[in-house]
């Protein structure tokens, strides 16, 4: 049991400075400030629990003023190598965690020789104890690199945590700063859109005003083609009727002089005659019957 009780110390020891408990945690995380005494440079103590170094009772007392605040009583001297016991006020020979509060307490012998400064079991056989040393050994090796690995699985899950967080807090800015700048940009182009429909709206009339007028103009120019189109017609008849008057006036006077210019007898003959003017190719069907009457008339 005693052999139990040792390894159980390393054990313990172990994990109270690799893993950091709370109290022991609290304790050297306070005193890293001060690592030395800043005093006194002899008869210096340091704290077993928390790694606090101060001066004796006997010279500034910054050991024992220690103890009192932090109620660390194991104080280790430097010099000698011993630890003194603050609440017993003695040396100590061995120190061991309790399994109750986890505090370290002094181990004492429950041997048959009390006043001896010796355990009667560490004279037993030597190999033996080596053995079981041994294999106590390797059991708190295993069952360290157990705890050792569910502590760091614990600090993998708490960092990644951690960064699961800051990655939720990065997409949420991102997904925020976007929502921002895509609303700010959906605006804008809402406005474009809008203003793209006023000026399609404008254009619009304006076209349809354009297209309305466009038929206007082309029903106007139709009607003007008309109008040119008949009066164009009109004239070309009257022009047509002036030419024909115009050719029966001059067969006519043509045919004057040259009865002025016969005979008497041949007059007398041709005065009792019709004469009938030369008829054109163009209008020898519509211009024969007006021509006669006109030189009957002439006549």
């Amino acid at each position: 049991m005693l052999q139990v009780d040792v390894c159980n110390v390393r054990f313990v020891e172990d994990v109270h400075y690799t893993q950091l408990i709370e109290h022991a945690h609290s304790s050297v995380t306070s005193s890293a400030d001060q690592p030395t005494c800043p005093v006194c440079l002899d008869n210096l103590w340091i704290c077993v629990i928390c790694g606090h170094v101060g001066c004796g009772r006997y010279k500034g007392g910054h050991a024992i003023e220690h103890w009192k605040e932090t109620q660390h009583c194991y104080s280790l001297e430097l010099e000698t190598q011993k630890v003194w016991d603050y609440a017993g006020d003695n040396y100590v020979h061995r120190l061991i965690q309790s399994k109750t509060d986890g505090k370290l307490v002094e181990y004492n012998c429950h041997g048959g020789h009390a006043a001896d400064s010796t355990c009667s079991i560490c004279s037993g056989d030597t190999g033996i104890s080596e053995a079981l040393l041994n294999s106590k050994v390797e059991a708190i090796v295993e069952e360290y690199n157990d705890l050792l690995t569910s502590q760091l699985e614990k600090q993998r899950n708490y960092y990644e945590s951690l960064l699961l967080e800051v990655k939720e807090e990065n997409e949420k800015e991102i997904s925020t700063a976007t929502e921002k700048a895509l609303s700010a940009k959906s605006q804008k182009l809402q406005a474009k859109f809008h203003k793209c429909l006023e000026e399609k709206r404008f254009l619009d009339e304006i076209n349809d005003n354009l297209v309305r007028d466009q038929e206007t103009q082309k029903e106007s120019i139709r009607k003007v083609l008309a109008r040119e189109k008949a009066a164009i017609k009109l004239k070309d008849e009257k022009i047509q009727k002036l030419e024909e008057e115009l050719r029966d006036l001059i067969a006519h006077l043509e045919c004057r002089d040259a009865i002025a210019q016969v005979p008497e007898a041949i007059s007398s003959e041709i005065h009792g005659g019709v004469i009938l003017p030369v008829v054109s190719a163009s209008s020898s069907s519509s211009g024969s019957p007006v021509r006669g009457t006109r030189s009957e008339r002439q006549k």
